[in-house]
């Protein structure tokens, strides 16, 4: 009885609590820009300030996504305790695709325990068939910006840095480049770059993006790795990449100038023949060290870029035959694929006792 009566004064004094000092609430909301420019970084925060501890309350606040014209983006979310008062807060991180008047007017719902639910918990009363909730759906204040057109997609602070190695490397020696853009934007605009090589193998790694989002956008550093193989010289082409600088309040430019590389044969001729009583005898050992240890290189280094990998694996090495551009390049592909086995006919174009490319695919094939 006593431990009934217990509950029921505790009821009376919760809901006496409730209803005599009600929790109220007030919602402010802020923008950091009243105009921006296309897929420049918006910074919105909208905070939610009770007049007690609101422990009554659940707020469904979560906007975040991407939509038709824009993308927003979660910066923070935090519940605090200020002077004995409930405070959340909600930062975001948005970025306007087009141009023109744009309005952030999220919904949102508060969700308030009732007095049932109260009851129901202390007493412990089962089958109630009663809400436990009341919610209130609601719209925040309208955040209205205007967005200008950038002219570019991507939009921030950055700079490039280029590692490279001296342009001076041997026959089938990898040559390592590497790009690296920091700065503050909209890191996600970036595209992975192509370099088309005349006469070079290029090997591509997969960007890599280690990035923050902050207010003004994502904060942090991307980067490309490649490597270059090839038998002669080459020339690394010029490479651009615009963007809108938001600095300098002006198209901008990330660039590559063009510059050339110097290949050194290994071998020539007289080196790789070794002259004997019956004849000769063409020492290759050594070339085939080198393209095994270029192949395990990029293989441990580098992400290749796959191609159509259906099939067998003499399907794919068939299709490697049949694209092969040169006599050179022809040689190393059968000696990564088995030297022993193509020993003689790498031999004779290397000695240019065979001179149709055609011709030797066809011997390859059949």
């Amino acid at each position: 009885m006593k431990k009934n009566l217990g509950n029921l004064f505790l009821i009376l004094g919760m809901l006496w609590h409730v209803e005599l000092f009600a929790s109220t609430y007030v919602w402010s909301s802020f923008a950091d820009k009243t105009t921006a420019l296309s897929n420049e970084a918006i910074y919105l925060k909208y905070v939610c300030e009770f007049s007690d501890r609101g422990e009554l309350f659940s707020i469904d606040f979560s906007p975040a996504g991407e939509y038709e014209k824009y993308s927003l983006k979660l910066l923070s979310q935090r519940e605090q305790i200020v002077d004995n008062k409930r405070v959340n807060s909600y930062e975001f991180v948005a970025f306007v695709k087009v141009p023109g008047q744009m309005a952030f007017d999220f919904d949102m719902s508060m969700k308030k325990t009732t007095k049932d639910s109260i009851e129901n918990t202390v007493l412990g009363r089962d089958n109630v068939e009663k809400e436990e909730f009341s919610k209130k759906l609601m719209r925040q204040d309208t955040i209205n910006v205007e967005i200008k057109e950038a002219n570019s997609a991507l939009v921030g602070d950055f700079h490039l840095s280029i590692k490279k190695d001296e342009p001076k490397v041997n026959a089938y020696e990898p040559y390592h480049l590497e790009l690296i853009i920091e700065g503050v934007g909209n890191f996600e605009a970036l595209k992975e770059i192509e370099f088309n090589i005349a006469g070079a193998k290029v090997f591509s790694q997969k960007a890599v993006q280690k990035v923050e989002l902050e207010k003004d956008g994502y904060r942090g550093v991307w980067s490309q790795k490649f490597a270059i193989v090839s038998e002669k010289d080459f020339e690394i082409p010029q490479m651009n990449i615009e963007y809108f600088n938001i600095k300098d309040k002006k198209i901008d430019a990330l660039g590559l100038d063009v510059f050339k590389v110097k290949v050194e044969k290994l071998f020539t001729k007289e080196e790789l023949l070794e002259e004997e009583s019956e004849g000769f005898h063409f020492t290759y050992a050594y070339v085939y060290y080198i393209l095994t240890f270029i192949a395990g290189f990029l293989v441990a280094k580098i992400r290749l870029k796959q191609k159509d990998t259906k099939g067998s694996k003499d399907g794919l090495f068939k299709q490697k035959v049949q694209n092969a551009k040169s006599l050179g390049d022809l040689a190393m592909i059968l000696a990564l694929e088995d030297s022993k086995k193509y020993e003689a006919l790498i031999i004779k174009i290397e000695t240019k006792e065979v001179t149709s490319l055609v011709n030797v695919k066809k011997d390859v094939l059949n």
